[in-house]
């Protein structure tokens, strides 16, 4: 049974309004069976007339049945399925059929968020665009995060996604807001997840790390669906028009100056979406004290790269050249790419730090190490390595091409001759001038 003025409005519509059974089913959410007991649908059928067998009633089953795995698929689509099962009607038939078997659409419904304070914070990037750096092009990102309960907010702008500036942003964010969240939502980067099998999930070791010296838990959404973390994604709208927006800037750091006033100005004096009375700079107050507290020492980013020169002694990094002390070349050191800094370890002992740039192509030299190279070239106390440096900087400026390994062919007969040296003093003589007073032919000692 189903209530009066259901079957009221069931009648009105198929009556009075002229819809389809099908359309009527669809629009009020009922089964078709409901709709034809309501408008009593057997009236119209001729008792005793014989309903005429169809090419399509053995498939009709198939149809349903893959309906119901994929709701969506085209009435085309399933005949060229059924056409290839043997089924000889044409694609009418098939249309036809599937209108009344169709299963109706569902309206997926969200609900509202509800975080208790100092529960849960929301993390992404935010593409910007792309940035001149000196003569190179970069692509200019922000690392946002929010705070769900009280919309508290860090952001700040990078010339990278990599893990490295990721997980800066993270340390940066926990120092600004004075504490912690207990989780952590994502989407489903890189960064963060490796690797996901359904609701198994693979997370970066580096990230667990973090999570592990701060104590939180990260949380990636489930997949396709972005709405979970509707309040980053908000907040970085809301930093694309109302801060960036023609905003004009002369490097990264004079942005991030402006984004931190901005953030305390204009982001924190904003009232709370869902209590319009509280503003968010309040209510960071109210939620700082149910945040983890902050480790005694903060988690370290840096990059960690184990390098080598080539030749010449300097360390190639995204794009860049920074020299080492002639002597560690083609020795194994530790680079450790900061912000704003690339220092090289030979061991635990750092042996060169440089400004890092972020242009690319460029030539970053301590003065210390040509000194040095210089004053071991006026003493003779080179290496072979010193001396592979010296003319490969001669052959660049002379603009000769590069020199090319010798390679030789895979004949044993060329890899494995041997051949037996000789004493090189015999062709001292012949740059000796020969003896005026010797008599020709005479032997001489």
């Amino acid at each position: 049974m189903i209530a009066p003025a259901l079957h009221a409005e069931i009648r009105r519509l198929f009556y009075a309004e002229h819809w389809r059974i099908d359309t009527i089913a669809t629009t009020l959410g009922v089964h078709h069976d409901t709709v034809r007991h309501a408008v009593e649908s057997e009236r119209f059928m001729r008792p005793g007339r014989p309903i005429r067998p169809s090419a399509l009633d053995p498939f009709k089953a198939f149809l349903t049945a893959t309906l119901e795995q994929y709701p969506r698929l085209r009435a085309t689509r399933l005949w060229a399925m059924v056409r290839g099962r043997g089924y000889p009607g044409s694609v009418i038939q098939v249309q036809r059929y599937v209108r009344t078997v169709r299963p109706a659409a569902r309206g997926e419904a969200y609900l509202r968020l509800n975080t208790l304070a100092g529960e849960q914070a929301q993390v992404d990037w935010g593409n910007f665009g792309k940035i001149r750096v000196g003569a190179t092009v970069r692509l200019l990102s922000c690392f946002v995060l929010v705070l769900a309960w009280s919309r508290a907010c860090y952001a700040r702008f990078a010339l990278d996604q990599t893990l490295e500036s990721f997980l800066r942003g993270h340390v940066e964010a926990f120092a600004a807001l004075q504490g912690v969240p207990r989780i952590i939502l994502y989407d489903n980067l890189k960064s963060v997840v490796l690797e996901r099998v359904g609701d198994h999930i693979r997370f970066h070791p580096r990230l667990l790390e973090l999570a592990g010296h701060y104590h939180f838990a990260p949380q990636p959404c489930a997949v396709a669906r972005g709405n979970e973390k509707g309040r980053v994604e908000r907040f970085i709208g809301f930093l694309r028009h109302s801060f960036f927006a023609a905003r004009a800037f002369t490097s990264v750091a004079d942005l991030n100056a402006q984004l931190a006033h901005w953030i305390a100005e204009v982001a924190h004096a904003r009232p709370v979406p869902d209590r319009r009375e509280q503003s968010v700079a309040a209510a960071l107050a109210e939620e700082q004290p149910r945040l983890l507290p902050l480790p005694e020492h903060p988690f370290p980013c840096e990059a960690l790269r184990a390098v080598s020169s080539g030749k010449t002694p300097y360390i190639r990094f995204d794009g860049n050249d920074y020299s080492i002390p002639h002597t560690l070349v083609r020795r194994p050191l530790t680079l450790v790419a900061a912000e704003h800094v690339i220092r090289l370890l030979d061991g635990r002992t750092e042996v060169a730090r440089h400004a890092r740039s972020y242009e690319r192509g460029q030539r970053i030299e301590d003065d210390a190490h040509l000194a040095a190279l210089a004053e071991a070239l006026a003493r003779g106390a080179i290496s072979a390595a010193s001396v592979a440096h010296l003319l490969d900087q001669q052959r660049r400026a002379r603009h000769l091409p590069p020199l090319v390994d010798l390679v030789l062919p895979a004949d044993p007969r060329v890899r494995d001759l041997r051949v037996t040296p000789h004493a090189l003093s015999a062709y001292d003589t012949l740059l000796t001038p020969p003896d005026e007073e010797t008599p020709h032919g005479a032997p001489t000692r």
